[in-house]
């Protein structure tokens, strides 16, 4: 599915219940080059991703009368695959993973900072730049220029954060991996610290990319981190 784009301009979707802080970050986006879209509840937000079909989603955790986290798990099952940001209020390990459990890519805190904010923005709007060439590893393919793998012929779908990890790994085969290594370069300064963000990602690639009788490739060596080798 394609996203729209407004006089050439990636569509933001921000969903916000505080008009005033939505026209904060609006502006900030409209300066930026961005084209902001405003929804205002849940049920608006969910019939704009579906109209509009955003590059990016903004969304509150604490949406006034509903959950920011419901609303991330209704665009997934409603498939939207755009990267979702969720704006929260804390930063613990229950709440990022949380966050990544509903579907959302990345989170940023209040009180809003521009900076910081536009900044990730960035980081999920960069223009990709096709590439042809693929990844390798025993029957797992990877391919760059679509961001999708591809096993036994069967096409799996990616979202940004398991397509980088993946990527790393299938970059270093055999080579054990060490926590602080895949931190710092999958996920780099967002998620320093002790966390279990790895372990939650290493799970949904498995889910993806090991099906029925497909033999494991992740493996974990304990006490220290990852590794992608045959059994």
């Amino acid at each position: 599915m394609n996203t729209i784009t407004i006089n050439n301009s990636p569509c933001v979707l921000v969903i916000e219940t505080d008009e005033t802080l939505a026209q904060s970050v609006s502006l900030d986006l409209k300066e930026s080059g961005y084209e902001p879209v405003v929804a205002y509840d849940a049920n608006m937000g969910m019939r704009q991703a579906i109209e509009r079909q955003p590059a990016l989603i903004v969304v509150d955790r604490m949406l006034a009368g509903d959950s920011g986290l419901g609303v991330c798990k209704n665009l997934r099952r409603a498939g939207s695959r755009a990267p979702v940001l969720l704006m929260m209020a804390r930063d613990s390990v229950d709440d990022r993973v949380a966050c990544l459990e509903a579907g959302a890519d990345d989170y940023f805190l209040k009180p809003y900072r521009s900076e910081t904010f536009l900044k990730l923005v960035r980081l999920y709007l960069q223009p990709d730049n096709y590439s042809s060439e693929q990844l390798r590893f025993c029957d797992l393919v990877l391919d760059l220029g679509t961001r999708r793998a591809l096993r036994n012929g069967r096409v799996i779908d990616l979202t940004m954060k398991e397509y980088d990890l993946l990527k790393y790994l299938m970059e270093h085969p055999r080579e054990v991996l060490t926590r602080e290594q895949i931190l710092e370069n999958v996920w780099g300064d967002n998620f320093m610290g002790e966390s279990n963000v790895i372990e939650v990602y290493i799970r949904y690639l498995r889910l993806k990319i090991e099906q029925e009788n497909e033999r494991r490739l992740i493996q974990t060596v304990r006490g220290v981190g990852y590794v992608l080798r045959e059994t």
